[in-house]
């Protein structure tokens, strides 16, 4: 289970890099505004405020990283606490999205399914 739950949380890792991406490398682009359902002028004027949103969309996924990384090393405790921390973050943040604007299920459900689901199966394997 605990690699189940690695998997997963590496699985929301690369959600949240490509949300990078969308958010501080091609906000005012095509896809980015299709994406987000931005006009390009909307795009034009919130450039700026993406663009932060996007670094801690890129936080969360390197804590997540370095957190599978430590586990693998052998330092469970630390990498487990890496883990639980950026993907409860990822799953907060989920929430919050969810119940501020209920327009924003899909992308809600997206970004805060997968580390839930890793989050739970790794406690679970590390409890056995």
């Amino acid at each position: 289970m605990v690699v189940a739950g690695l998997v997963l949380v590496g699985v929301a890792a690369a959600i949240h890099l490509y949300i990078f991406v969308l958010e501080s490398l091609a906000w005012t682009g095509e896809k980015a505004r299709a994406t987000f359902g931005t006009t390009p002028a909307e795009a034009e004027a919130t450039r700026s405020m993406a663009f932060n949103q996007g670094f801690y969309n890129l936080f969360l996924a390197v804590e997540i990283a370095a957190g599978i990384v430590v586990v693998a090393a052998g330092a469970t405790a630390v990498g487990a606490t890496l883990v639980f921390v950026g993907a409860g973050s990822m799953v907060a943040a989920g929430l919050v999205l969810l119940t501020s604007d209920r327009s924003k299920t899909r992308p809600a459900l997206i970004q805060l399914t997968p580390p839930l689901l890793g989050i739970a199966l790794l406690a679970a394997g590390l409890a056995l």
